[in-house]
């Protein structure tokens, strides 16, 4: 007889491994396997979030990891207008992500290295063609490319540098905008790991999904050159994340889902689709689901699927002011859209950022004299957007 478990986690990423520690804190007596094709958990990533985005359970979910913690708030630039504002920032590498979820899980939950070749609602088959058996299956694995999505691309490339001397960037800068803009809105994200190691983004809003990795590094070194910073580099991330301006969600959702099968995570359109911030959502999702992972798979599928489509009927204002971006706004001055924005009220930013806008807030954020052109943005609303289905290529 082959292994079986109660629930059986697909994808060993944030949304995957928040789930399987939530449904280990809230039921120690299911047995649960989290299967991961990799051979650590988490990838190769760094995600960040506002100190304001989390409830108190959602802070208590977070608590066994390790995070870098700023409390001197935060920094943008742009050609046109510099702040300091005050929200702390937090930030955790999947390497932390990895080392927690080890510990924390039983050694039979641990399943990496373990490729998943399909799944359906009794159960998984994996690469090697051994199949396992499960009440629930939660599919938690990376999103793609879909016909069903339109919009753009977020790329980057990240870099942890040792510096020579004390770099002098005091608090994290979420945004430095007066880099050359390169046919895209492009900045550059700072996080001060220490007196002299950083963390440096160059991340883009762009077209297309194409990721030139060694051009990314030489604007880095050259970034680095223009601050007098002599580095080393410590260790390197990239990645192609969809900006998600619009669709048909429901053709999307059923395209990938197996019945009674539970779709979560970034592949069942649980992110931030313009700021593609994805702590504050995958956090509130892996604290459902463990709410109700005793309850039957089919009960469990259809509450996650309500979820969803909650998510996107909330989310619609940031779909729309990412279609904005993309189609409205000329590519070298969409840094004119964040600038125009983080002139607003800080609290109207950290809501923005946890995907909490409120109906005043979105008011706000369309006064006044539009930061695109207003033929532009007419097209824009009448246009249907770009397929997400371009290749990353690297």
């Amino acid at each position: 007889m082959g292994r079986r478990f109660d629930i059986a986690i697909v994808g060993g990423g944030l949304a995957g491994g928040l789930a399987a520690l939530a449904i280990r804190r809230a039921h120690p007596s299911l047995s649960l396997a989290l299967f991961e094709a990799g051979d650590s958990f988490g990838g190769n990533h760094r995600w960040s979030w506002f100190e304001s985005d989390l409830s108190q359970q959602g802070e208590a979910l977070l608590a066994p990891f390790a995070r870098t913690e700023w409390t001197g708030g935060n920094e943008v630039r742009f050609p046109a207008h510099r702040r300091v504002l005050t929200a702390n920032y937090r930030s955790l590498d999947s390497r932390d992500f990895d080392r927690t979820l080890r510990r924390e899980l039983p050694q039979e939950a641990q399943q990496l290295g373990s490729r998943v070749a399909c799944l359906d609602a009794s159960g998984i088959e994996l690469a090697t063609g051994e199949r396992v058996e499960a009440r629930t299956v939660i599919d938690c694995r990376d999103a793609g490319s879909s016909k069903h999505l339109t919009g753009g691309w977020q790329v980057f490339l990240g870099q942890h540098l040792r510096t020579a001397s004390p770099h002098g960037i005091d608090r994290p800068v979420i945004m430095d905008a007066t880099v050359r803009q390169h046919g895209a809105y492009r900045f550059v994200y700072l996080l001060p790991m220490g007196p002299d190691e950083i963390f440096v983004e160059d991340t883009y809003y762009a077209d297309s999904a194409a990721l030139d990795a060694p051009a990314l590094r030489e604007r880095i070194a050259a970034y680095a050159a223009d601050k007098g910073w002599e580095a080393t580099v410590l260790h390197e991330e990239t990645g192609v994340l969809p900006v998600i301006t619009g669709g048909d969600f429901a053709a999307y959702r059923a395209s990938l889902k197996e019945p009674e099968v539970v779709l979560a995570g970034a592949r069942g359109g649980f992110v931030h689709p313009l700021t593609s911030y994805t702590i504050p959502v995958a956090v509130e999702n892996a604290l459902a689901i463990a709410d109700a992972a005793a309850f039957p798979r089919d009960e469990l599928a259809r509450l996650v699927d309500r979820r969803a489509h909650e998510h996107w009927r909330r989310t619609g204002f940031y779909r729309l002011l990412g279609k904005m971006l993309f189609e409205a706004a000329i590519p070298e001055e969409r840094y004119r859209v964040f600038e125009r924005f983080y002139r607003l009220g800080e609290p109207l930013i950290e809501r923005f950022y946890a995907a909490r806008s409120s109906a005043l807030d979105k008011m706000r954020i369309l006064s006044g004299k539009p930061p695109v052109p207003i033929s532009r943005a007419v097209a824009a609303l009448l246009g249907k957007g770009a397929p997400l289905v371009q290749e990353d290529r690297r």
